[in-house]
């Protein structure tokens, strides 16, 4: 059975190796991971410059997520976040 086109997936990008370790040192300090931070920094630049098309396309992402992730983990507390 193969998973949605549009799940969650690796992505790929280039930044500086030093970059990348004092990154972790601050999400560490806060609390969460890289792919939390860059997730929510993706969709507050959406929310404040992405057009209606857009918006929409993140309302579809989120909402395929959370039936996702409640059919994959019904009995799950949901993190905060």
């Amino acid at each position: 059975m193969s998973e949605p086109s549009d799940t969650t997936k690796p992505r790929q990008f280039r930044v500086a190796e030093g970059h990348w370790k004092a990154y972790k040192r601050v999400c560490d300090g806060l609390g969460v991971t890289r792919a939390e931070d860059l997730n929510a920094h993706i969709k507050a630049v959406i929310a404040e410059h992405g057009d209606a098309e857009a918006r929409r396309l993140a309302a579809e992402a989120d909402a395929e997520l959370a039936e996702r992730r409640a059919r994959m983990h019904p009995g799950r507390p949901r993190q905060a976040g």
